[in-house]
């Protein structure tokens, strides 16, 4: 019997403290019981992993959820799911493509013309690591849906955030952002090798420059916005990664990731807490890693790098091309309203080869 102490001392020992680090990684829970009844709640890839139990708790706590989903099928049984558990009449599935631009506005103007207001919303939907696809549009598909595809869903409903003041807004970031660089002169990889990992942290490093001059454009509106590293959470975020591509892999560390990783529902707990915890009402442009607010990456407070990435984003989503229209159309003018300045041209088409 003794010669079994030594290994399973050892085994114990090794799993305690993989416990207790999983404790310390995962950051626990969100402490605010602040309920959010008559509040609208708008979250992106809300039916699978963070999205869809940070959608649970907000609809648990009262609110009105909407959920923007690409898959419809699976949006629409975890809407069931959600009303079921929670008791909430008042979850719905919403179909939404962020690797498309005319997804995002149908999307943006069905919440503007059916929803009274919207007080939360937690850009959460991401792809991680994918081979070298592109959006609809022409973009690598991980700076068009993490940035480009939140970034003009978060200007279309600016209005309706503004309207429904104090109201926040989350972006779900990474703590990949602290090796990400932002290449102007070939964001969507046309000119060099595409490199599927530094993509990645490229678009997560834009959603903190993005969530810092969003932070500063909207001073004085009542309008919060902040970004989060979740920590490392068990989600289908990570299929493309290669974790469980081999028999060593799935054998011998997948059980010691276990360990370390949390789960999709402690995953959703910095979302949570940045939605609706008194503790950071009226905190805005900061970046938290899990609960804890922390100063980014360097190259995350490079404000030049901000304002240039806010001004190319316009551009690419077409933003800019509508402001100027805007400015050359006063509300109240016909050619305003026409259907054409939802459309995009050509130029804009391919504009992100020509970066």
């Amino acid at each position: 019997m003794s010669k079994y102490i030594l290994p399973v001392s050892v085994f114990g020992t090794v799993f305690g403290c993989a416990v207790l680090l999983k404790n310390h990684v995962t950051g626990g829970r969100c402490k605010s019981k602040a309920t959010i009844n008559g509040k609208t709640v708008v979250i992106t890839g809300a039916n699978t992993g963070i999205g869809k139990e940070t959608a649970r708790e907000m609809a648990r706590r009262g609110g009105r959820i909407i959920m923007g989903c690409r898959d419809m099928e699976k949006c629409e049984e975890a809407a069931k799911e959600i009303r079921g558990k929670t008791l909430n009449p008042h979850v719905y599935a919403c179909h939404l493509d962020l690797a498309s631009m005319k997804s995002i506005r149908q999307f943006a103007e069905r919440i503007k013309k059916e929803e009274q207001r919207v007080d939360i919303l937690i850009n959460n939907a991401g792809v991680m690591r994918c081979p070298a696809w592109k959006t609809e549009d022409g973009f690598d598909m991980q700076f068009g849906v993490n940035h480009l595809g939140h970034f003009l869903l978060t200007n279309l409903l600016l209005d309706k955030l503004k309207e429904s003041a104090p109201s926040r807004v989350i972006n779900l970031a990474s703590l990949a952002h602290i090796v990400g660089k932002i290449d102007f002169e070939d964001l969507n990889w046309e000119k060099k090798k595409f490199d599927t990992k530094q993509a990645y942290c490229q678009s997560k490093l834009a959603n903190v420059l993005f969530t810092r001059e969003l932070a500063k454009r909207l001073q004085g509106t009542g309008v919060t916005v902040n970004a989060v590293h979740p920590g490392v959470v068990a989600t289908e975020l990570g299929r493309h990664t290669g974790l469980h591509q081999s028999q060593f892999s799935s054998s011998v560390l997948s059980p010691f990731f276990t360990l370390l990783v949390k789960s999709p529902e402690l995953g959703a707990q910095p979302s949570i807490y940045l939605a609706v915890s008194e503790e950071v009402e009226g905190v805005t442009g900061q970046y938290y890693d899990v609960m804890t607010e922390k100063e980014p990456a360097p190259q995350a407070l490079d404000e030049e790098a901000a304002c240039r990435l806010w001004e190319v984003s316009s551009r690419l989503v077409g933003l800019e091309e509508e402001e100027q229209a805007s400015k050359l159309n006063p509300p109240g003018d016909d050619q305003s309203n026409t259907a054409e300045s939802h459309e995009q041209s050509p130029e804009q088409e391919h504009s992100a080869a020509q970066l």
